[in-house]
């Protein structure tokens, strides 16, 4: 196809998107306030119709930019791109149970601390390695575990610390690489609600030994579906590598042949000898990757991600001069000294005191078209799947997290929330607390 063709293609994409999505206008009332979406430009679906064109519909030149660009953010030694979030999550728990680590390797009845507020995915893996999941308290508030109920888990048998950046919000990074370096755990982020967070000015996702991230539309930057698993060390990406890739030993792009320069002179104990290189499997592994197309958003979406985070801080902060004059009823969002979150949404738990269910609440919101959702799991423990389960213990009374259950929900704050939007959601909120203040409810 000729750059003509191609131009006067990538032209008509801009003026489909102008036609179709460029002057949509918010109807209060009648079109849904989302609490997460994707936001997207004609360069993004340029993009998408661009790799499209080429036509390389497996991981490509656009993944391996993608991918070069998200290390760059983070600075860690390699990220590789997953299709999922919670594959990056069961990617990163994959290889520290992998045979290769040798005595440094996760095996059946280790610990892993990890937040019993949090979403399945996190926890997930973790089970279906037959590790021990001890689930400790998160905070109303942070939402994320304190140092305090992390030091009360360990024991004789913990051997790595899983923690997520509840909606945005990093955990005590400093003081948690303390301890996994003191006690050598290995520390692993689940940054998928964080990117653009940072902790003491350094990129959260780039303290631990292993982070992931999500590129669910839900999230920062999207690519539809997809993820990304950051590796701290050399080592540890080169088994995650083959653990994404099929298991293979080989290390060759897709479409390549003998980078290694020796394909066929190998040698593995119980193979023959000249067996080809790109069919030895040195783990026990999936098929993880993303694709050009997908990439191809990426590509366009990182680029975006200051722009994004200023949208979503902006959001924040309007909804925050709302709940505050309420304080009351609500316990507000807080950091921790040295936190600087990208936040994911807007999280409160509905105090006591107040005259109103958070039922009522979000029900009445509902009623507005604003949509609102729990903190995740709230307290995983209590979810039917996890009941009695042998692989969980379980660290102090969880409180904390019973609270989230029970009381606590978010509102959106991302790119997709514009002025109007945002405009309609404070108006809507002061209305209700209003009501409820006047009539006693």
């Amino acid at each position: 196809m000729g750059a003509s063709t191609r131009d006067e293609i990538l032209k008509l994409v801009e003026r489909h998107f102008q036609e179709t999505l460029g002057d949509a206008k918010f109807r209060p009332g009648i079109d849904w306030v989302p609490v997460s979406g994707k936001s997207f430009g004609p360069l993004e679906m340029q993009s998408l119709v661009a790799a499209a064109l080429e036509f390389d519909i497996t991981a490509g030149l656009r993944a391996q930019r993608f991918a070069q660009h998200l290390n760059r953010l983070l600075g860690m030694s390699r990220v590789l791109l997953t299709n999922s979030g919670s594959s990056a999550n069961l990617l990163a728990v994959a290889t520290l149970c992998s045979k290769s680590l040798r005595e440094r390797r996760l095996l059946p009845g280790h610990e892993v601390i990890t937040a019993a507020t949090g979403f399945p995915t996190t926890l997930n893996p973790i089970l279906q390695h037959n590790l021990t999941a001890v689930l400790v308290d998160a905070e109303p508030g942070t939402y994320n575990p304190s140092v305090a109920s992390i030091e009360a888990a360990l024991g004789p048998k913990t051997r790595a610390l899983f923690l997520a950046h509840t909606l945005g919000n990093p955990v005590d990074l400093d003081r948690i690489r303390g301890i996994c370096h003191a006690l050598d755990l290995y520390l692993v982020e689940d940054s998928c609600d964080a990117l653009g967070s940072s902790f003491l000015g350094q990129p959260a996702g780039s303290w631990g030994h292993l982070s992931t991230f999500s590129f669910y539309p839900a999230h920062h930057i999207t690519t539809g579906e997809g993820g990304a698993l950051a590796c701290a060390s050399g080592e540890l990406a080169r088994v995650a590598l083959s653990l994404r890739d099929w298991g293979r030993h080989c290390w060759c792009q897709p479409g390549q042949d003998n980078t290694c320069g020796k394909r066929y002179d190998w040698s593995f104990p119980g193979l023959p000898s000249g067996i080809d290189h790109k069919y030895v499997y040195s783990e026990i592994g999936y098929n993880l990757k993303l694709t050009d197309l997908q990439s191809a958003l990426g590509e366009v979406q990182v680029r975006r991600l200051g722009e994004f985070e200023a949208i979503r801080n902006h959001n924040f902060h309007r909804l925050n001069q709302v709940f505050k004059q309420h304080e009351d009823w609500f316990i507000l969002p807080r950091s921790i000294p040295g936190a600087k979150p990208s936040w994911f949404g807007y999280p409160v738990t509905i105090r006591e005191e107040a005259p109103f269910t958070r039922t009522e609440m979000i029900s009445y919101l509902d009623s507005k078209k604003i949509a609102t959702r729990m903190i995740f799991a709230g307290n995983l423990q209590r979810q039917p799947a996890y009941e009695n389960h042998p692989g969980i213990r379980i660290s102090g009374d969880l409180l904390g997290s019973d609270t989230v259950l029970k009381s606590s929900f978010w509102l959106g704050v991302c790119q997709a929330i514009d002025d109007s939007r945002l405009d309609y959601m404070c108006e809507t909120l002061h209305e209700w607390l209003r009501s409820a203040r006047l009539i006693g409810r």
